[in-house]
């Protein structure tokens, strides 16, 4: 097959449509369905008035709340691919051979979802394990289709692009979502006896989409920029040197340096809100005589739905007052959205919250992408370790966002006050942005 050329509109549907295929992941596992089972095994309520009567689980010996173990677990996957992204970053630039470390880290997360088809307490510590390698796949993937977008597209290109992916992925794991919904609300059409095992079965279709999908972006992504390397021990301490010299080109650039400083700062809030939001929702609310089930998988696909149309809006709006001020007002959004959820306590309230997020979601992810691409100095080929200090930046935050998310809700006793907690680090990442908010992003 002859290679696509840079900016081809095959080849840039052909990169999107990895979202498609991988952002089953992000919504079915660690968004809703799991979110849920996990709570449904974790959890030990009163039939008759609904409230907790306990949530500790016990895990390697030790007694600890369910909440406070997930985020934990969550915080210590992504502090595994904040190490090993800079590493394998730098081993694809130099070898060629992106697109090799992008499959094998797509069949890591896509086999260890399946493996999830046998979570459960007694059997808890395989659990994790599946559920940290189906995170470090999923991320360790994103690694490497990031640093794909400037060499695919055109600075002019790239908002565009970005946006495309996200809502395709949106589009993608809506629909297998609402396929497992069907599955775990209505299984007596298919023959099951209870929720259980459909809801086991949904992990098994997330890994199956995910690696049958990829196949379409791995037909036509080109290998890497730069071939015919061998791997040697050299190359493998050369990971780390490639990251040292973008540190050293970031002294440099101020712009990007203060850019990456906020991005890290607000990406805490962001992504530890979205990893975080259902198992809120599940402990905080008063859900009455609704099934809760029910209700977050519909809140769930609200945010879905409304993410494609906010990100498309943020991309129009980027174009119209540029990236930078585009980007603060959509943090200003999440800071009355964090402040809002803080108080909520019903059912509707929380759908409100969801439409809110939904909103601004898909927008500071798409544009935070396309942002820092264009600000990578032009003709640059060592893209993939410029975007692997964005994923370090982004997966340490996490990590420290997620830790202190579980932290303050062990120690308050109510998560509530971890999300309010999170302002804070939109207010930083704001007031960062706003030193550099007049600064013209190149789009030549």
């Amino acid at each position: 097959m002859s290679k696509l050329e840079k900016g081809s509109k095959k080849l840039l549907h052909a990169w999107a449509f990895y979202d498609w295929a991988n952002s089953v992941y992000p919504l079915v596992i660690s968004s809703a369905v799991f979110p849920i089972f996990y709570g449904a095994l974790t959890i030990i309520k009163d039939e008759e008035t609904g409230k907790i009567l306990d949530d500790t689980v016990q895990f390697l010996g030790y007694e600890i709340n369910n909440d406070s173990l997930i985020s934990y677990v969550t915080a210590f996957s992504f502090l595994i691919v904040s190490f090993l992204s800079p590493i394998l970053s730098g081993i694809s630039d130099y070898v060629g051979n992106k697109e090799s470390f992008m499959k094998f880290f797509c069949y890591l997360g896509a086999i260890s979802c399946i493996g999830l088809y046998w979570f459960s307490i007694e059997n808890i510590v395989f659990g994790m394990v599946c559920y940290i390698f189906g995170l470090v796949g999923f991320w360790g993937s994103l690694v490497f289709y990031n640093s794909y977008l400037p060499d695919i597209a055109y600075p002019e290109q790239q908002d565009k692009v970005s946006a495309k992916g996200f809502s395709l992925g949106y589009i993608g794991s809506v629909i297998l979502l609402v396929v497992n919904l069907v599955m775990i609300l209505k299984y007596d059409w298919f023959g099951f006896q209870n929720d259980a095992q459909p809801t086991r079965i949904a992990f098994i279709m997330v890994g199956v989409w995910w690696i049958l999908f990829a196949q379409y972006t791995f037909r036509y992504l080109p290998t890497g920029t730069n071939e015919g390397h061998k791997v040697t021990k050299t190359v493998l301490v050369s990971g780390f040197n490639e990251l040292k010299k973008i540190w050293h080109a970031l002294k440099s650039n101020r712009i990007l340096k203060r850019y990456l400083s906020a991005f890290f700062i607000y990406s805490m809030a962001v992504q530890t809100i979205m990893l975080a939001a259902t198992y809120f929702a599940v402990e905080e609310l008063d859900w009455g005589t609704q099934d809760s089930t029910t209700g977050l998988i519909i809140s769930i696909l609200l945010i879905q739905l409304i993410a494609i149309v906010g990100a498309n809006y943020t991309a129009k709006l980027s174009k119209k007052i540029g990236n930078i001020k585009a980007l603060i007002s959509v943090i200003a959004i999440w800071i009355l959205i964090c402040g809002f959820a803080y108080f909520i306590k019903t059912p509707i309230q929380f759908y409100i919250t969801a439409a809110s997020v939904g909103l601004v979601m898909g927008g500071i992810q798409a544009l935070s992408r396309s942002t820092y691409s264009k600000l990578i100095p032009f003709g640059s080929e060592d893209t993939a370790s410029y975007f692997s200090f964005y994923d370090v930046a982004e997966k340490i935050g996490l990590t420290i966002g997620l830790f202190l998310y579980g932290f303050v809700a062990q120690i308050t006793g109510s998560m509530r006050y971890s999300i309010l907690f999170l302002i804070t680090f939109f207010i930083i990442g704001l007031l960062i942005l706003n030193t550099i908010k007049n600064v013209k992003i190149s789009e030549e």
